[in-house]
């Protein structure tokens, strides 16, 4: 059961989910360059993917709406906040959103509404509806979008962290999936 205020996702996406052995439900997470927002909701959703033992049914990735970091880490100080909730995104690397990943993901999550711009401009009209704001899927937060820190301080890097654990939470809520217990990353903070 999800909550009223969150998204109604579609039903067939909704039994893929939850159905063992099913084909995998497909997400992307999307900033403007993929170095600070996107890759930490996309460690944040695969380490709480992990802990609720749904690798097998959830994949996750993330983008750019611009292509300024291409084959990049993230940046040091995302990758270090991340660390401290332990959370590695060590691995991660830069790409560019394109017009394929709208048929090749279940679900397109951006960041906020330039990010959303840009997307909708690439999305094949058919896959509108696979598109929404990750702050859609916040349970604790009000925040219509997740702030970019790139020119910004420490707390920032704080900020999106706190959102992305909350929104992120949510959207496996929203599938009717179970939530993760306790584990890296402890659950969401104050913003």
């Amino acid at each position: 059961m999800t909550l009223p205020h969150l998204p109604q996702l579609p039903p067939a996406l909704l039994q893929r989910a939850g159905t063992p052995g099913s084909p995998s439900v497909d997400l992307l997470m999307v900033c403007m360059g993929n170095i600070c927002r996107s890759p930490t909701a996309e460690g944040v959703l695969r380490a709480m993917v992990q802990r609720a033992g749904l690798q097998r049914r959830i994949t996750v990735d993330s983008a750019g709406t611009e292509g300024y970091h291409v084959g990049d880490a993230p940046d040091k100080r995302t990758q270090q906040a991340a660390a401290r909730r332990g959370y590695d995104l060590s691995r991660l690397r830069a790409r560019q959103l394109t017009a394929r990943d709208f048929e090749r993901f279940d679900l397109v999550l951006v960041m906020d509404e330039a990010n959303e711009r840009a997307a909708r401009a690439l999305c094949p009209p058919a896959q509108a509806g696979r598109l929404y704001r990750l702050t859609q899927f916040c349970l604790r937060h009000q925040a219509s979008a997740v702030p970019d820190p790139y020119y910004g301080g420490a707390q920032g890097f704080e900020k999106v962290l706190n959102l992305v654990e909350d929104a992120c939470t949510g959207l496996l809520t929203a599938l009717q999936l179970p939530r993760p217990t306790a584990g890296a990353g402890s659950m969401a903070r104050p913003v």
